[in-house]
């Protein structure tokens, strides 16, 4: 082979090379805006509503691909991103439709029954909503985990299903809290 073919070699090579580079770049960051739009997330704890779960500046995956398939069930992790508050929220789900919500002497009861909740810190007060109350269709009932210091559906009232974005499933920062969100 002279120096000329295996210069037009080098060349077809590079040219190769770019074009599959220039391919490749915009395929993985669609892909990456797809996952992250309709599957998976990142997202950071901003306030102390859920100070005992999870703390601020806490990195969380969210996954925005169950609720598609299945609904929220009390007890989920969820992330709110709805008309009801102008910020997204993180919040414990406590009732789902139908579920009859009340609260005596600092205590949730769902249907009738006392919740265990060793999550809750700080005692669990009406703040404004009047008990019983019933989840509408459509709607769930939030609650952060620490109580005392939470703007939820207490004060914001029922949240629409379709203002949950998704669930928060995984703490991947910082690396001492890596683990999964309960």
């Amino acid at each position: 082979m002279d120096k000329h073919e295996k210069a037009a070699l080098a060349k077809h090579s590079l040219i190769r090379e770019v074009l599959g580079w220039v391919l490749i770049i915009p395929i993985a960051f669609t892909a990456n805006f797809l996952i992250q739009t309709y599957a998976f997330a990142q997202t950071e704890v901003r306030n102390v509503s859920m100070q005992g779960t999870l703390y601020e500046g806490q990195r969380l995956i969210e996954d925005k691909l169950s609720y598609r398939f299945s609904d929220p069930s009390r007890g989920d992790i969820v992330i709110l991103d709805g008309p009801e508050y102008e910020q997204r929220l993180i919040k414990r789900l406590i009732g789902v439709p139908g579920n009859i919500i009340d609260i005596k002497d600092g205590r949730l009861y769902v249907n009738g029954e006392l919740q265990e909740e060793p999550y809750v810190k700080g005692m669990t007060y009406a703040a404004g909503l009047a008990v019983p109350y019933t989840v509408p269709e459509g709607h769930v009932f939030v609650m952060g985990d620490n109580r005392e210091r939470s703007t939820d559906s207490r004060q914001l009232g029922p949240i629409a299903l379709t203002s949950i974005e998704g669930k928060a499933v995984l703490r991947v920062w910082p690396p001492k809290d890596i683990g999964k969100v309960e």
